[in-house]
């Protein structure tokens, strides 16, 4: 076993665990989408990015996952630049990350349960089915689903228990990144705070993860968020704590301090 492998003489882990340099996309080579973004997330926090539709949010979301690559600037995850990673390789760092997609985009015709077993079968394929399973249940409870729904079809439970196994999902490989990608979206504002509190509650749980919501929902950024990053017309109007927006001067900022954004 190596030094590296039994854990010593190791790097301490990155201060970020995300880290945008002067970013810039453009799909025509004429108007640029992302126009100079610098960001920063820390390792470990709860980060909401928001902003109206247009601004930039997916685009941004999809450079972090390495599906989109900077027409300039650098991307850096864990402290790898993913610039310079090939397409293999780019699948394989993926697996840091779950995402929790806006409509949980669940497998229709496979059981709850099947749903969360699939990525743990697909990329550690040395567990027995067992194994698999045992895993499976324990994101299932890590959730708050009742074992009761685990051999339904996605068809045959509420929307609340949609997310909640889209989020089993999303821990099954154990990532150090979890993505929210605009998770209340068109939801009540009963399950609306049922999905806030979910997304606390999972943060909380574990210790070191970084956990990165991509929202238009200012109210639910301050209340559950420690870091707050506004973006506008491609680059980043305003990062900080709830504090920093309630103080800031801008005018834009004003505006959804005192209205909230509507979608």
């Amino acid at each position: 076993m190596s030094a590296a492998e039994n854990g010593t003489n190791q790097k301490p882990p990155p201060e970020y665990a995300v880290v945008l340099d002067n970013v810039k996309k453009s799909f025509d080579e004429k108007e640029f989408v992302l126009k100079g973004i610098d960001l920063k997330i820390p390792k470990g926090s709860l980060t909401s990015i928001i902003g109206f539709s247009g601004t930039g949010k997916s685009v941004l979301l999809k450079h972090m996952l390495g599906l989109y690559r900077p027409t300039s600037g650098s991307v850096k995850i864990l402290g790898k630049d993913l610039d310079l990673f090939d397409n293999d390789a780019l699948t394989i760092f993926r697996c840091n990350f779950g995402v929790l997609f806006q409509s949980a985009a669940l497998f229709d015709d496979m059981t709850v349960f099947e749903n969360v077993c699939f990525p743990i079968e697909e990329h550690r394929r040395h567990l027995s089915k067992g194994q698999v399973e045992v895993i499976a249940l324990e994101k299932l409870k890590m959730v708050g689903l009742d074992p009761k729904h685990n051999h339904k079809l996605p068809s045959q439970i509420s929307g609340g228990m949609q997310k909640r196994t889209g989020l089993a999902r999303a821990l099954a490989l154990d990532p150090e990144i979890l993505i929210y990608d605009e998770p209340t979206t068109g939801l009540d504002p009963i399950l609306t705070e049922m999905v806030d509190n979910l997304i606390v509650e999972t943060h909380q749980a574990r210790p070191g993860t970084t956990s990165i919501m991509v929202s238009h929902d200012l109210h639910a950024a301050f209340r559950i968020a420690d870091f707050v990053v506004m973006l506008d017309a491609g680059k980043v109007l305003l990062s900080g704590t709830a504090e920093d927006f309630y103080k800031s001067e801008l005018e834009l900022v004003r505006k959804f301090v005192d209205k909230g954004i509507k979608h």
